[in-house]
């Protein structure tokens, strides 16, 4: 497989050029959380696209360049938007930083999960023509550092598997006998919707990825983090165990 880099940029869906992007990229499906990531930690932060409000920023962490940038929400918008930061802007790194609903009691509304693989109800992998199903993984070195980052920071967190699915748990029509509650009983930890396109992408062009989630509901008792108006400072545990990464 060859994919050359820098060979279509600007991209229809990022109009950032050809240097604009770091090597190290966060990337949150909330494009506003982008923005707050750009604001609060980032030095020297600019915005370097916004197609289709999709906000992308770089600037500096430690010294070090990073960028943050909005995937929208589903596995087709996270697909397409790190395919292209992969095969086109060299990206080598992407840490999601998303939130999930929890499957599971011992897992606590704002704890973490590290998503050391991720199921699926999506065809995504259905491009690759595999005679079976394809279950990626998560980089194991990134893995590794968030862990002990979130240890010694006492930042509560599992690592496991995510379900990702295409539909919104809440409005399946299949319900939740039929919809989350099997992945549940297979051990899947939480349900997110972009972490299985991000691992694919980057299994495919050989690239490494971490979905680090934050569990903002339970699916089980409903329970859930604070509401709207402090939601990103809920999720400041999982971008500073994000940032750990750089």
């Amino acid at each position: 497989m060859q994919i050359t880099i820098n060979s279509h940029i600007p991209t229809p869906h990022n109009a950032a050029k050809t240097g604009e992007i770091a090597p190290f990229t966060l990337l949150p499906g909330d494009p506003l959380r982008a923005k707050y990531v750009a604001e609060h930690y980032l030095e020297n932060a600019k915005q370097v696209t916004g197609v289709r409000g999709m906000l992308g920023f770089t600037g500096t962490f430690n010294g070090k360049p990073v960028s943050v940038m909005g995937s929208g929400m589903g596995g087709p918008s996270a697909g397409i938007y790190t395919y292209e930061l992969f095969a086109f802007y060299g990206v080598e790194h992407i840490v999601r930083i998303g939130t999930a609903g929890g499957f599971q009691t011992f897992l606590k509304p704002g704890d973490l999960v590290l998503a050391m693989t991720a199921c699926t109800d999506s065809n995504y992998a259905y491009q690759y023509k595999l005679p079976g199903t394809f279950c990626p993984c998560g980089d194991f070195g990134l893995l590794r550092k968030a862990a002990v980052f979130a240890e010694n920071s006492h930042i509560g967190f599992k690592a496991g598997s995510l379900f990702s699915s295409d539909m919104y748990s809440e409005y399946n029509a299949l319900g939740p006998e039929q919809s989350w509650k099997p992945w549940a009983a297979m051990g899947c930890l939480a349900q997110d919707m972009e972490t299985y396109a991000l691992y694919c992408n980057a299994a495919y062009l050989r690239k490494s990825a971490l979905s680090i989630v934050t569990n903002v509901c339970s699916c089980i008792t409903g329970e859930q983090i604070p509401p709207a108006g402090e939601a990103m400072k809920n999720l400041e545990p999982m971008i500073r165990t994000a940032l750990s990464l750089v």
